[in-house]
């Protein structure tokens, strides 16, 4: 059963076993759109065999937020005409030319082409890949989208991000909901994951001029507009407190005198994460 956010948006949650992300369903009079397609053909099964018992309008489209693995696999499942930034549409088309048996995932790990992490929950969610077949999107955009369902609007922005450079935000105005896929997320594919307080403050101000009530991400439960304020705004304050610092004892220390306590374990993360991209700048 899907869960409902508002009058007109339903959202799957996301399954962290199998690195399941949260699936969208926005409703319009006209016709309703999905966001994402999933991470593999069960789980867009799963996904859509749930639309079939409620009562909303036709499925159209699907629209995705970015090109990684567990938000495109199931996409050909799906059977949709498929709407993505362009530089999303470049990643599939790459990533149609790979074989995913096991052999081939692990040899892409070898040579840094592929994370262990994902390696692994592929093989977790798909033990078997045999049906497993990406296909492109039908049509792209370069900056930014509008989508009338009838009575409820897409607003679809390219917003980049260290997590995935071809990012998309998915803004439904009326509803005052917001998908923000993975894009607020760290980077996971050059190295220790990190972030670069520049970059994310430039992502940051392309997400915070739209009006929202809810932010749904890509793998943890729904923020409302308080609870994702506050977790950006420490996450930023984090990024100033760490500066320029690539010693995570020294940055851990700072914090400490400056806030006056220790960090969580969360906040410790972020911490790491800011020295690491630090680092990475370093050695550019």
């Amino acid at each position: 059963m899907l869960k409902k956010l508002s009058d007109h948006v339903y959202y799957m949650p996301h399954y962290s076993e199998t690195d399941r992300p949260a699936l969208g369903l926005v409703c319009g009079e006209n016709f309703s759109v999905i966001v994402d397609a999933g991470n593999s053909p069960a789980h867009a099964r799963d996904f859509m065999n749930e639309i079939e018992k409620m009562d909303v309008a036709p499925v159209k489209f699907v629209l995705l937020t970015h090109w990684h693995w567990d938000h495109v696999f199931g996409m050909k499942t799906m059977g949709l005409f498929t709407i993505s930034q362009e530089k999303t549409k470049k990643q599939l088309e790459k990533m149609k030319t790979l074989q995913w048996d096991d052999a081939s995932l692990d040899a892409r790990v070898e040579t840094g082409e592929e994370i262990e992490f994902c390696r692994d929950m592929i093989k977790r969610e798909m033990p078997v890949r045999d049906e497993l077949e990406l296909i492109i999107p039908d049509m792209t955009f370069h900056d930014r989208i509008e989508i009338d369902l009838g009575g409820i609007t897409c607003v679809m922005e390219h917003v980049g991000g260290e997590h995935a450079e071809d990012s998309s935000i998915i803004h439904i105005p009326e509803e005052r909901v917001m998908f923000l896929g993975d894009c607020i997320y760290q980077d996971f594919y050059s190295g220790e994951w990190s972030y670069d307080r520049n970059k994310l403050s430039t992502l940051l101000n392309k997400v915070v001029k739209y009006e929202a009530d809810h932010y749904v991400t890509g793998h943890q439960a729904p923020k409302t507009n308080e609870e994702m304020g506050r977790f950006l705004d420490d996450l930023v304050s984090i990024g100033e407190i760490v500066g320029e610092e690539v010693v995570v004892d020294q940055a851990v220390a700072q914090f400490n005198d400056i806030r006056n306590a220790n960090p969580t374990d969360d906040q410790l993360e972020f911490i790491q994460n800011f020295v690491y991209g630090n680092r990475k700048k370093r050695a550019e």
